[in-house]
């Protein structure tokens, strides 16, 4: 079936890019300094998976680092849109009745738009503060909408385990519902927090946990399609 052949291959790019793309943008923000015209964008001795040294924007949206990271992810958001459709496709297939079938389209593809309306505004300053809320909507939305596409999608499989299984690793499908579970218990648990303007929380600074966590979590989401690369077999 070529849309399972189109989606394996899909996936794993979709794994790649924005993995080489952010991390690309923290090498060049902490180990190139005479790259970056205005030295107060640059950073020291930072590894923020652990350390929570800066976020994610902080690296990407100073130049150099946005002519890396922008058209990556616009390259990341259309192929997520070219995902969710080739999985509407595969769902088609083997059920084309499915009741989840539009829910995922509509919450994979507008994780996509808002990872786009995310990127374009990166790097522009105003200071309003409904700006800054905007652009906390915009980054809870892609979020939220990820999450929830994919927890649909993986529901809808298991739903029909039976009629993947010559076309499945039913281990990694496992392993893929583990994983959005614990995103979803980590957003429902986490969101309230980081969402609150501010980096104090009740007197306990938050800055550092916020920056690990968007760094760890972001590894958490883009797992999703590298499992979705070992869970579909070769076609014979």
């Amino acid at each position: 079936m070529k849309s399972i052949e189109k989606t394996k291959s899909i996936s794993i790019w979709i794994f790649i890019v924005p993995f080489v793309a952010v991390n690309v943008c923290l090498l060049l923000v902490t180990q190139f300094h005479s790259l970056f015209p205005n030295q107060e964008d640059i950073i020291h001795n930072t590894f923020p998976y652990f350390d929570g040294g800066a976020s994610i924007s902080r690296t990407a949206r100073p130049y150099p680092s946005w002519l890396v990271f922008k058209p990556a992810m616009f390259l990341t958001s259309y192929l997520l849109i070219k995902y969710w459709l080739f999985n509407r496709d595969i769902i088609f297939f083997f059920k084309s009745n499915h009741k989840n079938i539009k829910k995922i389209v509509f919450f994979g593809i507008a994780s996509a738009i808002a990872l786009t309306v995310h990127s374009i505004f990166l790097g522009i300053k105003f200071d309003n503060d409904l700006y800054k809320l905007f652009r906390r909507v915009v980054m809870l939305s892609f979020i939220v909408f990820e999450i929830v596409a994919q927890a649909y999608l993986v529901a809808t499989f298991w739903s029909f385990k039976e009629k993947l299984k010559n076309y499945i690793n039913p281990l990694v499908l496992n392993l893929k519902i583990i994983l959005v579970s614990i995103l979803i218990v980590i957003a429902v648990i986490t969101i309230p927090i980081i969402s609150l303007p501010g980096d104090d929380f009740f007197g306990i600074q938050l800055k550092f946990f916020k920056h690990a966590l968007e760094w760890d979590y972001f590894i958490g989401v883009i797992t999703f399609y590298l499992l979705t690369f070992f869970m579909w077999r070769k076609s014979n």
